[in-house]
């Protein structure tokens, strides 16, 4: 195993894509194996290290980022093994935690099979999904990565390397769990008490519900009860036909309308993705795309998949919706085969290049939002952040996951005054989000950024059941810390 304290190996470890600034690490610890892994756990309180697990820098909150303590990082550990079929039409696939969402992606598609996450992002790490339980435009159909995790391996704080299989450890009438481990002994914990919010997005705080599976424990806990070193991985087979359209609006109440009638079935339709981009979005986008129609008031991207068989009436179904809502058909930019589909995701991948290509021209860093609302409540969320922002006179955009009420807001300060009336904002938003039901983060976590508003969501009493869930498994609080809880309750 490598340890690197050069400072050029050490700068790249103390970034991603939050702007978090001042992380510094003793060095950096390269294991290869998860028994290396598990090997630096069991030794860290005798070697009077703490560790911050890195994954591959592409996450919003600051996670990966260390402040004093040393970083493993899980590159090394890519391995992926090859489909399984289980018999029941679906397929099994074994990975390692340092393994690229788009390496597991391709391997899969190679054999017919179709892995269905899919983070914007495709260059993060397997075990940093798995760890953010993370989602994407395909969630709306396929719900977020929890559902598609079978078995994980998990190095735990002391050193043990616990594999859980989906199905076989559930939580008591009690809420609690006991594990009989060789290093660490007995374990026993009890779930946090607080109400999950009933969003069909949501990675905030440690997942707790009536007789859950353990595994589902460390789906989304951000990397702070245990390292995810191996996954067994859900494929279905890949869909024989994908049709995709962007739709043009000129009014917000009719792609509102649209996105209400879509998520209904409207007319036959069976979306796997609904996405948003509101008209100050699309005026990004026209610095690249001169073709995007000029009298819009914004767009919806949409996906279903289909058969040769049932292409056309799939089709015919989208196009009746689209014109009932009101939009331009003759306008509208569909795809039919792998080449424009891809070409249509290059477009909403561009939307976040271009945004921080104009902070850069700027002093100030942006600021965002990935709340979520009950699905049915997606009007609410979208009018929340645009009056909102139209009353502040702010430079802003909003895209996103709108047919699971989760959208992205983008504010973009001009000047410092602006970034303090943003921030401002932001609780605002926090606040009146919780009070509708919804969640502080749908998909990016916590990490280190957003711990504060932790506490709001759950209140001192919620923060400290999770303090206790953690110092269960991790006593000598070696992993991750910073992350998730706010480091003053680990002090209570």
């Amino acid at each position: 195993m490598n340890f690197k304290t050069e400072p050029a190996t050490i700068a790249a470890f103390l970034e991603d894509t939050s702007n978090l600034k001042n992380g510094w690490t003793p060095g950096v610890f390269f294991p290869e194996t998860p028994e290396e892994v598990a090997a630096l756990l069991r030794d860290a309180v005798a070697d009077g290290r703490r560790y911050t697990i890195a994954g591959n820098g592409t996450g919003t909150t600051g996670a990966r980022i260390p402040f004093g303590d040393h970083v493993i990082a899980m590159q090394k550990l890519d391995r992926i093994g090859e489909p399984e079929p289980t018999g029941d039409g679906r397929a099994l696939l074994r990975v390692e935690g340092g393994a690229l969402l788009q390496d597991v992606q391709s391997k899969a598609s190679e054999s017919g099979w179709f892995y269905p996450p899919d983070p914007t992002e495709k260059t993060c790490f397997i075990g940093s999904t798995i760890s953010n339980n993370s989602t994407g435009s395909r969630s709306l159909k396929y719900g977020p990565t929890r559902n598609h995790v079978q078995a994980l391996k998990i190095a735990l704080p002391q050193g043990d390397l616990l594999d859980i299989e989906r199905g076989e450890r559930f939580a008591d009438a009690d809420g609690r769990f006991t594990l009989d481990l060789p290093l660490a002994g007995r374990v026993t914990f009890r779930l946090p008490d607080y109400a999950m919010p009933t969003t069909s997005k949501h990675n905030a705080g440690y997942w707790s519900t009536p007789g859950m599976d353990l595994i589902d424990l460390f789906i989304g806990s951000e990397g702070t009860l245990g390292v995810i070193v191996e996954a067994t991985l859900l494929l279905r087979p890949a869909p024989e036909r994908v049709i995709a359209c962007l739709a043009w609006f000129r009014s917000e109440e009719e792609l509102l309308t649209f996105v209400t009638e879509a998520r209904a079935g409207s007319g036959g339709v069976s979306p796997r993705a609904l996405e948003l981009f509101d008209r100050r979005a699309l005026e990004f986008l026209r610095q690249r795309y001169s073709e995007i129609p000029t009298e819009t008031a914004g767009a919806i991207y949409f996906e279903e998949e289909t058969t040769p068989d049932a292409e056309d009436a799939c089709l015919e179904a989208w196009l009746d919706l689209m014109e009932r809502c009101g939009s331009p058909v003759e306008k509208s930019w569909a795809a039919l085969d792998s080449e424009g589909l891809q070409k249509l995701r290059d477009f909403r991948h561009q939307l976040p290049m271009l945004v921080n290509e104009w902070l850069s021209r700027q002093s100030e860093s942006k600021v965002s939002t990935d709340m979520a609302l009950p699905d049915e409540r997606f009007a609410d969320l979208f009018r929340l952040y645009r009056d909102a922002c139209e009353s502040e006179s702010f430079t802003y955009i909003i895209f996103g996951h709108i047919g699971n009420a989760h959208l992205h807001l983008n504010i973009l300060p001009r000047n410092h005054e602006e970034f303090l009336r943003a921030k401002t904002l932001y609780r605002q938003f926090v606040s009146e989000v919780l009070a509708m039901g919804g969640t502080l983060s749908a998909e990016h976590g916590i990490g280190k950024l957003k711990s504060e508003y932790l506490v709001q969501m759950y209140g001192r009493e919620g923060i400290t059941e999770m303090v206790r869930v953690k110092k269960a498994l991790d006593p000598y609080l070696v992993l991750n810390i910073g992350n998730v809880i706010p480091v003053e309750y680990y002090q209570e």
